[in-house]
Order: structure tokens, then sequence, then C-alpha cells
């Protein structure tokens, strides 16, 4: 895919954003978890969810199609790539994000924190 498209892709997934994206981006936004949180970025050949670039923690957060055989392959090539570019990738589910916001947050403060502390 072209940059031009990912650009489109990821601009119109920021303003189509799921529920679960909409309640994760509403508690990290500005700064809220000490670190500057940006949405539907573009990485190399890939649009994520999340990125906290200092610590490059990307957070994604699946819907029910990520469960297929297709998409967990296609999930599985995606994560291999970003962790060879030295990202640490943590996922949810939607349903965790809905239901356990709070203990989600809590994972993703700990993998900040272990990402920062292990670049000094």
């Amino acid at each position: 895919m072209t940059y031009e498209l990912l650009k489109e892709d990821a601009r119109s997934n920021r303003k189509n954003m799921t529920e679960a994206e909409s309640i994760f981006w509403s508690v990290v936004k500005k700064n809220a978890l000490g670190e500057r949180c940006l949405r539907q970025h573009i990485v190399g050949d890939y649009i994520v969810d999340f990125l906290f670039r200092r610590s490059k923690v990307i957070v994604e957060i699946d819907g029910g199609y990520h469960f297929t055989n297709e998409q967990q392959e296609n999930d599985a090539l995606r994560t291999d790539w970003l962790e060879h570019q030295g990202y640490k990738i943590v996922r949810f589910t939607n349903e965790q994000v809905l239901f356990d916001t709070n203990k989600v947050i809590e994972i993703i403060k700990v993998s900040l924190s272990r990402e920062i502390r292990g670049s000094l």
C-alpha cells in the first residue's frame, strides 16, 4: 500500500473509531499516562491502533474479525514485523476495554514503564 492510501485509511479510522477505541482514547489522550499517545498511526506498511512513540509500545484493540484464522495469521506477520522494528505490541479485545478498562490501563502503565526503563 502506498503512504497516501495508508494516510487516507488512518484518517478514516480516526473518524470512525469503535466504541472500545473511543473509550481507550478518552483515557489516554493528552499525555494522560505521562506519554503522548497517537491513534491510528502509520508504522511501515501498517496502521496501528495506538502508539506510544517514546516507549515504542503499540496497543491494538481487536474486534471479532481478529479471531478468524486468516486474520490471526495476518496479525502474527504484522506483530513479527513490528517487533523486529523494536516495538512492543499489547493486544486487548473490545470486551476487555469496554468491561475492564481500569485493568487495561494498568497493564499499559506497566508496559510503558518497562519499555522506558529498558531504553535507559
